[in-house]
């Protein structure tokens, strides 16, 4: 079993009253680490330290170009260290090996991404009717707390740090309890590659605890924080103490809209793969699935077909295409949902079981579940699961198609599939999600905006956005004729 620290002002440290909390694999509840456990002193003691950097400006100050390369320095050493570390995603977030490569493919990307931005021309300059030039520059937002949850580990750890470095900021990075293992790994590279001490922090513990303090403390300029909408609200309200920015990416329940014009196997296959994919721990998750009539018992039948044959089981064993559920708390919630859709009166079509077979009682595996004969005003339709459960409904046409879509208060992801571009394209604009996708599901990029409408959240991570996101906006005027304004009499 492993033992870490916390990393605070450039030092690997225990908590102050050696308090810690167990790591453990959800595939099999086997221990793989202990860390420590944050106390309020310790997360002040980051704060503090990512303060006084910003202050002096050690990172801040820095050139783009210089903050570029050691953004560059990251990637080069995360790629070095990729396998090992996707491993290491796999063991701790309970994941298959393949999502987790992808995950640190995607955090590479990130941080070069941000790398190249940051140097690319930006500003703006604003004409004048006076002899004045007026400058619009980006400037950083100071020290930011940045929170993510359990999911992603290291992949939305990377979409807060990279772009929040990128802009100059300090940061104070909290990761989840259950999942910090690949977070102390990449601070374990912050540190190798020299990154000036208290520009980058790192609190280990509970978000009760040093969570909240990161969003209630006047010290802290800005609180980024992804994770469900109930723990945002409470972001929101414990930030509002100094009125300090706030990013939140909270929780969806995303339509998938199949027409009966889509390619078949095509939307069966990107069904299956919109909420299987990281069993369905997935913010995006294509959790309800819209069928026009004209095809929706042959979909059901084909994807009850396909899901059957879904092999579950450790992330590591390279025949596995779904993994664990993240903790027994998580899989407890999702098996009293699935009772919740029986009591309503769904049909439960397949699945809605905890898999104890065939040495799967060591971990949190779960069925592949589907439900269908649902209606909007179901819990298990309006409410999101996180885990690997489907609601399957049946629309007439697009303007009921577009209805029940929108029928949520989420608003985050969202796909049409159809082999009728217009109509797609008419369908996606009305729909109310910021991520959204024609004939595909769950592809994103480092270049384009992360986020969701109503109360799936607040700002956009990624792209230009996400950089801007952790950024003040500042207006420079110059005077171009220097002499009395005349506005007075003598």
């Amino acid at each position: 079993m492993m033992n870490s620290k916390m990393y605070i002002n450039g030092k690997w440290v225990e908590s102050e009253n050696d308090h810690s909390i167990e790591v453990i694999n959800p595939a099999n509840k086997e221990k793989i680490a202990k860390v420590p456990r944050a106390t309020r002193k310790d997360t002040q003691r980051a704060i503090d330290a990512a303060r006084e950097a910003f202050e002096e400006g050690v990172w801040s100050e820095l050139s783009a170009h210089e903050r570029a390369e050691f953004l560059m320095k990251i990637a080069d050493k995360l790629t070095e260290k990729k396998d090992e570390l996707a491993a290491l995603e796999a063991m701790n977030n309970g994941k298959t090996k393949m999502e987790a490569d992808f995950d640190v493919s995607d955090s590479i990307d990130c941080f070069r991404y941000y790398a190249g931005l940051i140097t690319a021309p930006d500003g703006q300059t604003v004409p004048s009717h006076e002899p004045m030039q007026s400058i619009v520059v980006q400037e950083p937002m100071g020290v930011v707390g940045l929170i993510v949850p359990w999911n992603f580990p290291l992949l939305m750890g990377v979409w807060k740090i990279a772009p929040a470095l990128a802009a100059g900021n300090t940061i104070v990075f909290k990761p989840a309890e259950l999942t910090p293992m690949t977070a102390i790994e990449l601070f374990k590279i912050i540190d190798e590659i020299g990154l000036p001490k208290g520009v980058a922090n790192l609190v280990l513990g509970k978000g009760s605890e040093s969570g909240q303090m990161l969003a209630e403390s006047q010290d802290i300029d800005m609180v980024s924080f992804t994770g469900s909408t109930e723990i945002g609200r409470q972001v929101m309200k414990a930030a509002s103490s100094n009125i300090k920015k706030v990013s939140l990416e909270l929780g969806g329940k995303s339509p998938n809209i199949i027409f009966d014009d889509a390619d078949f196997e095509t939307a069966v296959d990107y069904a299956l793969f919109g909420i299987f994919y990281g069993a369905g721990q997935v913010c995006t998750a294509g959790s309800r699935i819209l069928v026009q009539e004209g095809i929706y018992n042959q979909f059901i039948d084909r994807l009850i077909e396909r899901a059957k044959h879904i092999r579950v089981g450790p992330g590591m064993d390279k025949n596995v295409e779904m993994g664990a559920i993240t903790s027994s708390k998580q899989l407890d919630s999702i098996l009293d949902y699935v009772e919740i859709g029986k009591k309503e009166g769904a049909t439960l079509a397949l699945g809605g079981k905890r898999l104890t077979e065939d040495g799967l009682e060591k971990g949190f595996f779960m069925e592949p579940t589907i439900f269908t004969d649902v209606h909007s005003d179901m819990r298990i339709v309006q409410e999101e699961i996180f885990g690997p459960v489907i609601t399957v409904q049946k629309f007439k046409n697009e303007a009921e198609a577009v209805k029940l879509a929108n029928d949520t208060d989420y608003g985050l992801a969202g796909a049409v599939f159809s082999q009728d571009g217009a109509k797609a394209m008419r369908v996606i604009k009305k729909v109310r999600a910021g991520i959204t996708w024609i004939n595909t599901y769950h592809s994103n990029h480092a270049g384009a905006p992360w986020g969701g409408y109503k109360q799936s959240g607040i700002g956009r991570g990624l792209g230009t956005q996400g950089l801007h996101e952790f950024q003040e906006v500042k207006q420079i005027n110059v005077n171009l004729a220097v002499e009395p304004v005349g506005w007075f009499s003598n």
